[in-house]
């Protein structure tokens, strides 16, 4: 199957003008429903939407490719946008989208259609043919230099795919292993790039792709024996039981895209540490050279990103009761007092209580697939009650965000640990493990387990509120600092989120302070570079300067990854100004007592703020502290 079989005239589109990401998403997913290929416009964007939860689907140097392999779609199908403008799309190199392709796969199919979309993926490597593609003066051009392209690198060899990379005499000096989580595009683009850069470096690269069809290119054992490292660019499991004894670099799937020569490097330089497989599974059940924290750190991020939707609308609405309800009337009802107040508080009390639930079971999902989804969601809820042995209902315990974190880890094991034990039935049992077997005994033991830890998890968190209630002034100011400033250190990274993750927690806990000086060091970075670029403009070129004046109005929405771009260029200078401006912020926050019930927004819900002005204060001092000491480190663009 061509690529152009699968690309239709209607759902091409040149010229696209799109505000963001989400917009982008809409749009193609209408041209994907006009091309014909979908049953459940809907559903197949919530597949889009699950994928990009995962991380975004952008692979820079201004290409995306999200895709989605779901029920919703009725037969295989791409949709293709060019927006010569460029959209954010969260890309790792902060780089704008300017060709986006969307893939829709079908479940349950013959997947002859997966090599045609493998090799869009691999010809958008190019960057000769991605910049004609954006040239392109109408969708008939668009079509034949993609119809051309494809013909010229598979004509020859059109049932083969194979590497480009040179052998050396005794087999490849290092071997890769690519995997995405669906397995269509991001697959095979780090398979080709890892091999071009091999080729231009003179050391022999093979790449086996792990895709939605299965494993292409597998490596051989003679090859892995004589091979002098192996790269690991996979976001999924792998099969890791064959390297046991050989230099491993573990990377994700994205830096296998934007950082392959780098790991090529690290894989022949002799020090990567030697990977020892214990031997406890075989296929993709645990990625021990991933590193235990790296491994916890994904499983965490897929439940909070789940998660956040749930935090920012129902904290966004009930921060809203607040502002609309009379507190003279009832002190003691303030946020319920009005029947508008009431109708918010109650709305946003129900998304915001979902949190716990949803946060366990997608860490649980993580782990373990979809049979982890509903163990997980039980572990949440029994963690949220509070539940104990010796009063079921709950309610005396206050368990929180952290049992529901455990409670998810908890039930993805359990569920991993079920799969083990049921492996041994016949097959014509199979159909009863995902129904029955797994959520009656993962639910009935998460359920003991979570209910067994509540009070001990529950006394550190009550522990941990006192402590920060009973906090004076100085050290108020201290944690201020600390949260505020880790909101710069990777702006979006791990240091980030465990910053405002522990903000979101001590929310639900009543600790309003502590999310106030979290979203005010995180808008900080994006105004602190916004003023830099427009008052000391000899530091900055041309473009950097107009990206400076996007970055207001991404600073005034807390949104810290504005910041990302100028920090990548010049990260010495950049990320330590930052630093210092968002600890500024986030300790002046709390010496000015100001309060955040909404856990996003920034400016826009400024009017629910407790101290407004000073909140306002704290935020500017913080972004000119950054800026001056932006401008006191970089020097001007004519002195380099």
């Amino acid at each position: 199957m061509k690529i152009t079989e699968l690309l239709k005239k209607e759902s091409v589109e040149l010229g696209v003008k799109v505000s963001d990401k989400e917009a982008a998403i809409d749009r193609l997913v209408g041209l994907m429903d006009a091309g014909g290929r979908l049953n459940d416009k809907a559903g197949y964007k919530e597949g889009i939407l699950s994928r990009e939860a995962l991380g975004s689907t952008a692979v820079g140097d201004g290409i995306a490719i999200p895709h989605a392999k779901t029920a919703a779609v009725k037969e295989p199908g791409l949709a293709a946008i060019v927006v010569p403008e460029g959209v954010d799309y969260e890309a790792f190199d902060g780089s704008p989208a300017h060709l986006i392709f969307m893939i829709a796969a079908p479940e349950g199919e013959a997947d002859v259609h997966l090599e045609a979309l493998s090799r869009l993926s691999t010809l958008l490597m190019d960057p000769d043919f991605k910049d004609d593609l954006i040239k392109a003066g109408s969708k008939e051009e668009f079509l034949r230099l993609i119809d051309d392209k494809e013909s010229e690198r598979y004509q020859k060899k059109p049932a083969e795919k194979t590497s480009d990379a040179p052998k050396a005499t005794n087999g490849y000096r290092v071997l890769a292993v690519t995997a995405c989580p669906t397995g269509i595009a991001h697959t095979f683009m780090a398979a080709e790039n890892l091999e071009k850069l091999g080729k231009k470096m003179g050391i022999p690269v093979k790449a086996e792709t792990n895709g939605a069809e299965g494993v292409g290119n597998a490596l051989t054992k003679a090859e892995i024996a004589s091979a002098d490292g192996i790269v690991i660019a996979a976001d999924k499991n792998v099969d890791m039981a064959r390297f046991d004894g050989k230099r491993v670099v573990m990377a994700t799937v994205s830096e296998g895209i934007q950082k392959g020569e780098e790991l090529i490097k690290r894989a022949v330089s002799g020090e990567t540490p030697v990977y020892h497989h214990s031997g406890a599974v075989s296929q993709g059940e645990g990625n021990e050279q991933e590193g235990i924290g790296h491994s916890v750190y994904k499983h965490l991020m897929n439940g909070v990103s789940h998660m956040l939707p749930f935090v920012i609308g129902g904290g966004i609405l009930i921060a809203l009761a607040f502002l609309f309800d009379d507190y003279s009337i009832d002190p003691s009802n303030f946020g319920k007092n009005t029947p508008l107040a009431a109708y918010l508080k109650t709305i946003g009390e129900q998304a915001f209580g979902m949190m716990l639930p949803v946060l366990a079971g997608y860490i649980a999902m993580s782990i373990a697939d979809r049979p982890g989804l509903a163990v997980g969601f039980v572990g949440g809820l029994v963690a949220k009650m509070g539940a104990t042995f010796a009063n079921p209902a709950g309610g005396n315990v206050n368990s929180g965000f952290l049992g529901a974190l455990l409670a998810g880890f908890i039930g993805g094991y359990i569920v991993l640990m079920l799969k083990r034990a049921f492996r041994r039935l016949p097959k014509s049992l199979e159909g009863i493990k995902p129904v029955l077997l797994y959520p009656l005994i993962g639910i009935l033991l998460v359920s003991v387990v979570t209910t067994f830890i509540n009070p001990f998890v529950g006394a550190i968190n009550d522990g941990l509120t006192s402590l920060l209630n009973g906090m004076g002034g100085t050290s108020k100011i201290i944690l201020g600092v600390v949260v505020g400033g880790m909101m710069s250190v990777d702006m979006g990274g791990p240091v980030n989120k465990a910053a405002y993750v522990f903000g979101t927690a001590q929310l639900a806990e009543g600790n309003f302070d502590i999310m106030a000086a979290v979203m005010a060091g995180g808008m900080v970075p994006p105004i602190a570079i916004a003023l830099c670029t427009t008052f000391f403009k000899k530091k900055f070129t041309d473009k950097e300067r107009q990206s400076g004046l996007v970055n207001y109005i991404m600073g005034l929405s807390f949104i810290s990854e504005g910041a990302i771009p100028f920090a990548a260029a010049d990260p010495i200078r950049v990320i330590p100004s930052c630093m210092i401006g968002s600890a500024v912020a986030g300790g002046l926050s709390m010496a000015f007592g100001c309060t955040l019930r909404a856990p996003h927004g920034g400016i826009f819900v400024l009017p629910t703020i407790g101290n407004p002005f000073g909140y306002l204060l704290a935020i500017i001092i913080g972004s000119a502290v950054g800026c001056v000491v932006l401008a006191a480190l970089k020097k001007n663009i004519q002195a380099e």
